[in-house]
C-alpha cells in the first residue's frame, strides 16, 4: 500500500511539474521570439559581429595567416 501511495504521489508530482515546466518553457520561448525581432537587439548583434570580425582579422594578421578574400 505504501508503494502505491508513493507511486501515485510521484506520478502527480511529475505531471504537475511537467506542466509547470512546459509553461515556463513557452514563456521563455515567447520572450525570445519577441526580443530577437527587436531592432535594438539586432543592432547590438550587428555591432558585436563587426567587432568579432575585426578582432579575428587582427589576430590572423599577427599570426601571418591572413587569407585573401
Amino acid at each position: 500500500m505504501a508503494k502505491l501511495s508513493f507511486l501515485a504521489g510521484f506520478g502527480a508530482g511529475y505531471v504537475l511539474g511537467s506542466r509547470a515546466g512546459r509553461e515556463r518553457y513557452e514563456q521563455i520561448r515567447r520572450a525570445w521570439e519577441h526580443a530577437k525581432d527587436d531592432p535594438r537587439l539586432q543592432s547590438i548583434a550587428g555591432m558585436a559581429q563587426a567587432r568579432a570580425d575585426d578582432a579575428l582579422s587582427s589576430i590572423r594578421a599577427r599570426m601571418g595567416t591572413e587569407t585573401p578574400r
